[in-house]
This record gives C-alpha cells, sequence and structure tokens, in this order.
C-alpha cells in the first residue's frame, strides 16, 4: 500500500473514532445550552398559553432555558418550516398545534413532510367549544343554528387561519348542521379575539375565549370534547347535541425537526411525562381551558397518523377548500 493511502486511510479512521463517541456524548449531555422552542402562530393565543408554560418548566428541569419564539404566518406554515429546515441537534423545536401536521399538508402543498418530524411530547388539548358574541342573541347552540339558517352567511367566524384545527372544527359544523357561516382567517387567535369582542366577527373556537365567557362578553354554546368543561358543567358536548364524532380534537405538542436523534425525543419525553403527571402542570393547563394527556413517543406517532387520516377524510367529505 503507497504511504499516501495508508495516511488517508488511517485519518480516516481516527476521526470516524472520534466523531462517534463525541456525537454520543452530545446526545447524552443534551441539553448544554439554551433551546429555542417555535411556536408557529403570533403571540397572545392558544398556542402561546399552551407553550409557554412548558417552556418555564422544561427550563426549570434541564437547567437550560427553552426560549419561546414566535413566528406566525401562512396558517403555521413560516414557523414549522423553520424548524423543519433547522440543525436536527435538538436546539430548535417546534411548539404546535397538531394542525400544522395534521391538517395544513392535505389543503396545500407544505414545504415539509409532516411525516418526518420527530415526536417529542404532548403538551395539552384544547378543551372549548363554539363561542358567540352576546351582542348577537343566539345563547345557545341550537338558537345559533337556527339563527344562521333563518341568516345565511350573516355569522361570520374568527379563526387563528386557514388550516388550521379551529378552521376545520367550522367546516365540521358547517358540514354536519347544514348552515352557512363566514370564515375569517387570521394570524393567530389573538388577532381574531380582538375583532369578536367589538363584534366584528360573531364566533370562534379558542381558548383564549374562556375568560371572556366567563366575564358575560360571550356565550357559550357547545364543548368539543369527550367530556363536558369543568368550569361549565351546564354546557353540552357536540355529542350531546345530536353530533356524534364532530369535535376535531385540537392537541398540540412538541416535536424535533427531521432527524434529530430519537435519544434526545426520548429524554425530552421522559421528562415531560413526568411534568404531565404534577399538580403544578395540571393546574397551570386546565387555568387555560387546556387538558394535560401523557403519551410515548411511540403513542404520539399513532395518534398523529390517525389524527391525520380522520382530518384527511373530513377534508374529503366537506369538500374543505382553502379561501
Amino acid at each position: 500500500m503507497r504511504r499516501r493511502e495508508f495516511l488517508a486511510m488511517a485519518g480516516a479512521a481516527a476521526v470516524t473514532s472520534f466523531s462517534i463517541p463525541r456525537a454520543t456524548a452530545q446526545v447524552a449531555n443534551w441539553p448544554e445550552r439554551p433551546v429555542k422552542c417555535i411556536i408557529p402562530y403570533a403571540p397572545g393565543g392558544g398556542s402561546d398559553l399552551i407553550g409557554r408554560p412548558w417552556a418555564e418548566a422544561l427550563s426549570q428541569v434541564f437547567g437550560q432555558q427553552f426560549v419561546v419564539e414566535n413566528r406566525g404566518g401562512a396558517g403555521g406554515m413560516i414557523g414549522t418550516e423553520a424548524v423543519a429546515k433547522a440543525a436536527p441537534d435538538g436546539y430548535t423545536l417546534l411548539a404546535t398545534p397538531g394542525a400544522t401536521l395534521t391538517v395544513l399538508p392535505h389543503l396545500r402543498k407544505a414545504p415539509y413532510d409532516a411525516t418526518k418530524f420527530v415526536p417529542c411530547g404532548r403538551t395539552g388539548d384544547f378543551v372549548t367549544g363554539f363561542s358567540i358574541n352576546a351582542q348577537v342573541g343566539p345563547k345557545t347552540f341550537a338558537e345559533m343554528v337556527d339563527y344562521a339558517k333563518k341568516n345565511p352567511g350573516k355569522l361570520s367566524y374568527g379563526s387563528a387561519g386557514l388550516a388550521t384545527a379551529t378552521h376545520l372544527r367550522l367546516e365540521m359544523l358547517k358540514y354536519k348542521a347544514g348552515i352557512d357561516i363566514l370564515h375569517v382567517p387570521y394570524r393567530g387567535s389573538a388577532d381574531a379575539l380582538n375583532d369578536l369582542l367589538p363584534n366584528n366577527v360573531q364566533m370562534m373556537n379558542e381558548i383564549n375565549n374562556i375568560p371572556h365567557v366567563k366575564a358575560g362578553k360571550l356565550h357559550l354554546l357547545n364543548i368539543n370534547d369527550t367530556q363536558r368543561h369543568w368550569d361549565f358543567p351546564d354546557i353540552p358536548t357536540l355529542t350531546e347535541l345530536g353530533h356524534p364524532d364532530s369535535d376535531v380534537p385540537i392537541w398540540y405538542s412538541i416535536q424535533g425537526p427531521p432527524g434529530m436523534p430519537q435519544e434526545i425525543a426520548e429524554k425530552l419525553n421522559a421528562a415531560m411525562v413526568k411534568l404531565a403527571q404534577t399538580d403544578d402542570m395540571k393546574g397551570k393547563l386546565r387555568a387555560v381551558s387546556a387538558s394535560l394527556p401523557a403519551q410515548s413517543t411511540k403513542q404520539m406517532a399513532e395518534f398523529f397518523a390517525a389524527d391525520s387520516q380522520r382530518n384527511a377524510e373530513l377534508i374529503k367529505a366537506a369538500k374543505v377548500k382553502l379561501e
């Protein structure tokens, strides 16, 4: 063997033997610096209300800051794309509702493969329902449906954006109840709420509406969940109102970028499952009208696939299209 070839092979072997332990150590010691959590919506909405308590709790658990960065736009696509293109080293994560991964790709071509993200942990599920501005008149779900049928197109509904789960909840309502309600997409649910309160739009389905329901400015018409809301035991679920399988679950999670080591996902998941069992985290999430399921990364992947299929079927059946 020539001397030059021998030296090249020896150098390559040295690099390989050095890089493998180093990479293993980087995973084992993660996180060694602050972690960026990108929320793909504007500040102040449901994603913020659920994401920020988790960032604070994880900062305490790992001794490194989990820093929230809001990057809204395009129904969550901009922030999600940013994470998809980030280095898969565990220092950029996506704190997102499921819609960016299980709704949006069925409605438009996404600049990322939703199936390639690495599930890390569930952060909460919306427990809320359709609310309507008190100035409109209807106080119950049946009264709202009757009003909408007598006044087609007069009611308008604000969502956190096109192809979000709250958008899909409206499409499901229109499909099941046979009513015409105008969809008005915003950059986030905080912006939509700012138009709901002065009655510029009449309806929403978000957790940031709940304080205003309690203040009497909005009427809560139903609950989109399998159980009634703990703060509103008299408000029926959609199933109880005669519309089973119509809830369109709104779930939140932390996802890693494609290619992130599974060991990091498992380490993060273990911490999140423990946090989910604490009274402190349960209380923080309940305070913003969210329940707190705990799932392994495998269970998350199975749930993700099932939710994506349900949404695809609804989009096809209801002939949902982006405006």
